[in-house]
């Protein structure tokens, strides 16, 4: 089996490509967020020390945070779980290969599990692109029901965000992966293309495309 890797920051249209890559050729599709919940909980139970800290927070002391300390801890969580998501990953077995993504596939821990660079690729956006597209999301209001200011809880958010797109971009050059930063001005299935040709899939379709998928 073989496993093609997106990581990046959220907004950044992984979750897209993942999906439209999946159907194209045929692949299994593992959404990391899909899991978010229960890993964070399963770290907690185990005394993870952030998983165990967020878990005891309201909205109101998460969002109001300096966003780098927010940035610092969401890096640790990734780390913190990383077993979790390993573990499911390696119990598909449907037979065929697999496109999963998520913000928790560090580069450095892509790196530290020997994750090959033309298996591995992140996409950010731009900062304009991310809040534009958070706008449009109608769960967020439900995650700063909490906050007292939620404007300023937003913007930390935001800002925390931004930091971490920096740390990927970042750990990507240091450990040699390529990185994709998604302004809008592609589109999904530009982006698609890019990452399918990276990942070596193009002239690969089994999808229902046409001749020149």
């Amino acid at each position: 089996m073989t496993v093609y890797f997106i990581g990046g920051s959220p907004c950044s249209g992984k979750s897209s490509v993942a999906q439209a890559l999946s159907e194209r050729y045929d692949l299994a599709y593992f959404k990391v967020d899909d899991h978010l919940d229960r890993y964070m909980r399963l770290g907690a139970e185990a005394g993870r020390r952030c998983c165990t800290a967020i878990a005891g927070m309201s909205p109101e002391e998460i969002w109001m945070r300096d966003p780098a300390v927010q940035c610092a801890e969401e890096l640790q969580i990734y780390e913190e779980i990383s077993g979790y998501v390993l573990k499911d990953l390696a119990a598909m077995g449907d037979g065929r290969d697999v496109i999963t993504e998520g913000a928790a596939y560090l580069p450095v821990i892509a790196r530290r599990c020997g994750i090959p660079p033309e298996r591995y690729i992140s996409v950010t956006p731009t900062r304009a692109f991310q809040i534009s597209h958070y706008r449009e999301r109608p769960w967020v209001p439900h995650v700063l029901a909490g906050c007292s200011d939620r404007e300023k809880a937003f913007a930390n958010w935001m800002d925390r965000d931004a930091l971490f797109a920096q740390a990927v971009q970042e750990q990507c050059r240091a450990a040699g992966y390529v990185s994709l930063i998604n302004g809008g001005e592609s589109s999904v299935e530009e982006l698609t293309d890019r990452v399918a040709a990276h990942f070596g899939l193009a002239g690969n379709c089994t999808g229902n495309f046409g001749e020149d998928c």
